[in-house]
């Protein structure tokens, strides 16, 4: 998965540089967001594209520094920070636009010319959906307590203790 993650993202920086475009793959989840949201807390980003509170902090910081995002204090809650596109921001979203359509058209014809592909995007939904209703680490940890009661139940010098 990893490989692959990197490979399309590989692919689509080769487009934004084609285009002459500064931009990065990297960031497509906050402009996305903010292409629909106008504006949002760093929170509220941070849930809705399941990234670290840290790790958009320091892209929102990156991007403001490009020129391409702002922030401001939240009239309603002086503790949040607002995040909004710049005027330079929504200038390059209008030129990205365009190529997030063309991903997702190339996306779909792969989907469309091979079965196993529909599949993977399917089962890595459905794996993302499991994951959310109960993480992968509480998972293995329910499964350790499991083996080690059942290991202390059949291993003959427990069985004597608890005699």
């Amino acid at each position: 998965m990893r490989r692959l993650s990197d490979y399309m993202l590989s692919e689509i920086n080769k487009v934004y540089q084609e285009a002459d475009l500064e931009f990065e793959a990297r960031w497509f989840p906050l402009f996305y967001v903010l292409d629909q949201e106008k504006e949002i807390s760093i929170r509220d980003l941070s849930t809705r594209i399941q990234l670290s509170h840290s790790a958009v902090s320091q892209l929102v910081s990156h991007l403001k520094k490009r020129g391409l995002m702002s922030s401001h204090t939240d009239a309603a809650d002086g503790r949040k920070q607002l995040i909004t596109l710049t005027r330079d921001g929504e200038r390059l979203l209008v030129k990205i636009k365009p190529i997030w359509s063309s991903m997702i058209q190339a996306i779909e014809e792969i989907t469309y010319e091979d079965r196993d592909m529909a599949t993977l995007l399917k089962g890595l939904t459905a794996a993302e959906e499991g994951f959310a209703r109960t993480s992968l680490s509480k998972r293995m940890q329910e499964l350790l307590i499991a083996q080690n009661n059942c290991q202390a139940v059949e291993h003959p010098l427990n069985q004597a203790i608890i005699e």
